[in-house]
């Protein structure tokens, strides 16, 4: 894939999931940018898969032009980005010229890291499973996330979900979550947490203002209800998510694994990231330590149906039973739940 059929590709994708504007900054990119300077070149030289199953190069860029305006340094980006009223293409243009020219090494620092959201929406399947869990095993949880990125989705036991029929989760909530919810309320009851923890190969500290801008910055501009949440979400973190491979990492985390409580084991859009041989040898651990208690692997990942979203499965151990809960929206927006 070049960078400009990326690009495009990117931002299809982002009109598709309510972001006009930043569609129109990566549609511009496209039409517009050329090669023949150094971060320029970089772009269009980038080895490997350049797209939103490999490498996401239009999305950090995208992140690197929000970190401008959310730093107010680049003011004629700023004065053209959200909440300003939205500008013609050639005034948007125009600032986006302004920022590769006068702030290249700040754009070209963010294509070192790839995209970690952490989207906090994504949080609704997690409740809801947690619920469904707690009501079949009748047991306290201990969970883990693969692809934690900042650990904000560990806390989901503090969110709150909105359905047609009602609320669950705790009478404070930090959140409140409102998908368009298709299908039968979860069942079940409200579980119990024992403990939490996460792993990522980058992981990031939200305590640290500099991490912080970096998770905020993977954000689009023109969505500030994202922002308020995961702002809210930070204020209140009490997650440790540790630095590693996550083979390595739940090999030791499940030892702890006994019959007096679940372990379930998570991961939101990130197992695709992980090379074969590390999915090989977590599929591997699980399989092992369930033997000693039970243990749920619950993943919501893409799949070929891309046009409907994400899959949303479970599976229970030690007997490997899969069962599929259906399928949600990759940022959260509406999920269609199925589970028995």
């Amino acid at each position: 894939m070049s960078l400009r059929d990326a690009l495009r590709h990117q931002a299809e994708s982002n009109r598709h999931l309510g972001s006009p504007f930043t569609a129109r900054v990566l549609d511009l990119l496209s039409d517009n940018i050329q090669p023949g300077t150094p971060l320029t070149d970089r772009m269009f030289g980038w080895p490997g898969d350049i797209g939103p199953r490999g490498h996401s190069v239009p999305l950090r860029f995208l992140a690197g032009l929000h970190a401008l305006v959310l730093t107010g340094t680049c003011p004629a980006l700023k004065a053209v980005y959200p909440p300003a009223p939205p500008p013609d293409d050639a005034t948007l243009w125009a600032a986006i010229q302004t920022a590769l020219r006068d702030h290249a090494d700040v754009l070209d620092q963010w294509l070192d890291n790839p995209p970690q959201t952490n989207e906090v929406r994504r949080a609704a399947v997690l409740i809801a499973t947690g619920r469904w869990l707690a009501g079949h095993y009748d047991l306290p949880i201990r969970m883990y996330e693969l692809g934690a990125s900042a650990g904000l989705n560990l806390m989901w036991d503090r969110f709150a979900l909105t359905l047609p029929g009602g609320q669950i989760g705790p009478p404070d909530p930090v959140i409140t979550l409102t998908p368009d919810w298709r299908g039968d309320l979860p069942a079940g009851k409200t579980p119990i947490i024992l403990d939490r923890r996460g792993v990522d190969l980058m992981p990031m500290n939200a305590r640290n203002p500099d991490d912080a801008l970096r998770l905020i910055s993977y954000l689009w501009a023109d969505q500030p209800e994202r922002l308020q949440r995961t702002r809210a979400v930070i204020d209140v973190l009490d997650a440790p998510v540790d630095a590693g491979d996550a083979a390595d990492w739940l090999e030791q985390q499940l030892q702890s694994v006994a019959p007096d409580h679940l372990t379930l084991i998570y991961h939101t859009i990130a197992w695709q990231y992980f090379p074969a041989e590390t999915q090989a040898r977590c599929r591997a651990a699980i399989e092992t330590a369930a033997q000693n208690g039970p243990i749920a692997h619950l993943s919501l990942e893409a799949d070929e149906r891309l046009d409907k979203g994400a899959c949303l499965s479970l599976t229970l151990w030690p007997e490997g039973h899969k069962l599929t809960l259906g399928r949600a929206d990759f940022h959260g927006r509406w999920v269609d739940w199925t589970a028995p």
